[in-house]
This record gives structure tokens, sequence and C-alpha cells, in this order.
């Protein structure tokens, strides 16, 4: 819509996940590191936290593309909406078996357990990639509790990574928060990362010189929050409200009047609620 004014080959703000974009700044770099601590030493359960918008399910995507399959076979999953037989059936799904969507919870259970003591024999370590764990259901988070005890009895090379928002961090319950071994927190970005995403995000769209003044660059970042997912929002809001001004920069101003029609009242890591 705005790319040819602007010079553009693409879109350079995307509003889907998309590893082609992933800016690793350094609390993304320390988050990855920290994954793959938990996969190489065989650990069982760690936790991937940080507010809405701050990249979890970005850098879940990132890292098992990164794992490769050579030993390794990683699942990545969403937990939303998902009962204990529907979450078994898209696991074993995920991992190339076969099973009728009828299949009860106790067979499909039995399948994923053959499955990872199978892996184990072939000294492959399974990893579980799951996502939106602060909004899974109880019986859920009840099996994954489950197939950590059993990982820790039967040493099946098991490795699950909850992904999750801090606030909401008591959602997954006393039981799974116990037997965490790792938490990894995803910090918001500063400044200098804002200024360095929408620099390579415009870079890999073609566009070699600025577009963001320095004000406008500070004014994104402060209005934001360093939230990824809200700059990333309001940036790409700019460049149309730009093109359409007939702007040859973006400004401060820019900015301001896109946060506003965003309808944004505070930054996001202020505006998420509490249960």
């Amino acid at each position: 819509m705005y790319q040819a004014y602007w010079g553009l080959t693409r879109s350079p703000f995307r509003g889907h996940l998309d590893p082609g974009s992933f800016y690793q700044g350094a609390t993304q770099e320390e988050a990855i590191a920290r994954l793959h601590f938990l996969v190489d030493e065989q650990r069982t359960l760690g936790l991937l936290l940080g507010s809405a918008g701050s990249g979890k399910s970005l850098v879940l995507e990132v890292f098992a593309n990164g794992l490769g399959t050579i030993q390794r076979q990683p699942a990545l999953l969403s937990l939303v909406g998902v009962d204990r037989r529907e979450f078994l059936w898209r696991l074993i799904r995920e991992f190339g078996i076969e099973s009728t969507a009828s299949a009860g919870a106790f067979p499909l259970c039995r399948t994923l357990e053959d499955h990872l003591l199978a892996n184990r024999h072939q000294q492959i370590t399974t990893v579980l990639l799951l996502d939106d764990a602060d909004d899974a259901h109880c019986d859920v988070l009840e099996e994954i509790a489950r197939l950590v005890h059993f990982n820790h009895s039967r040493k099946a090379g098991l490795t699950i990574v909850l992904a999750g928002r801090t606030r909401r961090l008591g959602r997954l319950g006393e039981k799974l928060l116990e037997l965490a071994e790792l938490r990894i927190d995803l910090e918001c970005w500063d400044l200098d990362d804002t200024a360095a995403f929408l620099k390579q995000s415009l870079s890999r769209a073609g566009r070699s010189t600025p577009i963001f003044g320095e004000s406008a660059v500070r004014r994104l970042h402060e209005l934001s929050g360093g939230v990824p997912r809200r700059i990333t929002q309001m940036a790409d809001l700019a460049l149309l409200g730009g093109a359409g001004s007939n702007l040859s920069q973006i400004e401060a101003d820019m900015i301001e009047l896109v946060y506003d029609e965003l309808g944004v009242v505070a930054t996001a890591p202020q505006a998420e609620s509490t249960p």
C-alpha cells in the first residue's frame, strides 16, 4: 500500500509471525541461548516469560527452526482453546504419527509415551514448545505435569518449554512452577534495540536510507514501552500515514498521531490485566 512511495520492495513491518523479519536483540539472543541450554543439558521443563507482545511466539518459532532434525524432534503448539485429548492428538500429528480424530485420551497418551521412548532409544531428544501456556485448560496443564513426571521416571529424553505472560504466571499452577528448572524472561527493548530493529526492517525491505527521524525513533520507543509488537504496529501505521501526507521523513508528530489512532492509553506492560 505504501511500499512504492517509500521505495520498499515489501512491507517492512509484517503483522504475522515471520522468522525472516526476526530481530535478535540482546534479550532474544539470551533467551535462545538459554533454550539451547535446556535441550543440550536434557533439562525437562523451562519457562519462557514476557509481557504481551514481547515476542515469545516468534522466539519459539526461530528456536524450533534452528534446532534442525539431527538428534532433535521439536513440536511447536499453541495451547489456546484445546482440551487434553486434542492436545495429545495434535502432538502426535506433529510427530507424523497417524491417529483417528475420534481416538480417546488414554490411547493417545500411550501412543505419545511409546514415541518418546522410541526417540530415546534412537538418542533423539523430543522438544515440546508450548505457547500460550497461561491460557491452557487445567486438564492440559495436568497432562503436561504428568509428562514431566513420566520423563523423570523413564528418562525419556523430553524437554518441555512453556511460554506465557509474566503477569499470568500463576495460571500455570503450583505444581508446574515447582517442577520448572529454568525461567527465561524476555525483556522489553531499549532505545538502541528499537532503532536497530527499525533500521534492519527497512534494510530488509530494500531501503538503504532512514525514514524515521531521531525524534520519531525516540517517541516511538517511549510510547511503545519498548514492546516489539507495539513498535511494529505503530511503525507500520506511521509509514502509511506518512505516505498519505506526502512526507519525506517520519518525525515525532506522526508517531503521536498513530499512537492516538491506535487508542493506546498506556504502554503494553502497564495495560496488561491480571486475572
